[in-house]
């Protein structure tokens, strides 16, 4: 991570500073319970606006890094080791958060394919157009605990496509996309407790009538592009999720 916010990125300044100040107080260079600096003084370092830096500070807390105390400022955590989903971001990144070191990802299919009916519609493109599918099943400690599959626009498939990271299950999607300069602006998730589908039920090794909570998300960027549509079947026995509100 640089230690310095770069301008022509296209990962948003809030989150560059974020990324900034939690490695230092994974580190150690900001030790728990130690105030972190001044908004004034964190734009001055880096030259963002105190709206910026706000947007970050309210990150950190959120997510464990840090926490307020009222008319004193605010103070660095250490995030608790969760087996938690935080919805809001990837599975992968939410568990490297909460400090877990124990995750194995199978990809087990890797493939152009013509796009689903419910995919077209979500990403916006002509039934039966090719689009990537990645399956991949995840487990913690051992025990499997979600099946995946994303759906990618065949321009952006032919980018994942060639990630041997990704492909071997040691790299973060989300990392890459946003590395091709391919960053969320919004999204939208459906959660829902079904019964399991057989080839799912096979896929997370339970019973066909056992529900899961299945999560269906679309990512698209500032231009409102679609690039992003993925299925989760998650047994929250395993992986409990999480959604943070806060206020605005």
């Amino acid at each position: 991570m640089s230690q310095t916010i770069e301008r022509d990125s296209p990962v948003a300044y809030y989150e560059q500073l974020f990324g900034i100040l939690r490695d230092r107080i994974a580190a150690g260079d900001i030790r728990p319970d130690e105030r972190l600096p001044s908004e004034m003084e964190l734009c001055r370092e880096f030259g963002l606006s105190r709206a910026t830096v706000r947007q970050t500070m309210s990150k950190l807390e959120s997510e464990g890094y840090a926490h307020r105390i009222p008319r004193r400022g605010v103070f660095a955590s250490s995030p608790d080791q969760s087996t938690v989903w935080t919805v809001h971001e990837g599975f992968l990144e939410s568990q490297v958060r909460h400090g877990r070191t124990d995750i194995d990802t199978k990809v087990v299919d890797a493939r152009f394919v013509a796009a689903p009916q419910h995919v077209s519609e979500a990403l916006g493109i002509d039934p039966g157009d090719d689009v990537f599918a990645l399956q991949r099943v995840r487990s913690l400690d051992g025990r499997i605990a979600m099946f995946s599959t994303n759906w990618f626009p065949a321009d952006i498939g032919r980018m994942i496509a060639a990630a041997p990271d990704v492909l071997d299950g040691s790299g973060s999607v989300n990392e890459t996309l946003r590395a091709a300069g391919h960053v969320t602006s919004g999204a939208r998730r459906e959660l829902r407790a079904i019964r399991t589908p057989e080839s799912i039920a096979t896929r997370l090794q339970i019973g066909a009538d056992q529900p899961a909570l299945r999560v269906r998300s679309l990512s698209w960027d500032h231009e409102e592009r679609r690039f992003d549509y993925y299925e989760t079947w998650v047994l929250t026995d395993i992986i409990p999720l999480e959604v943070n509100v806060s206020a605005s």
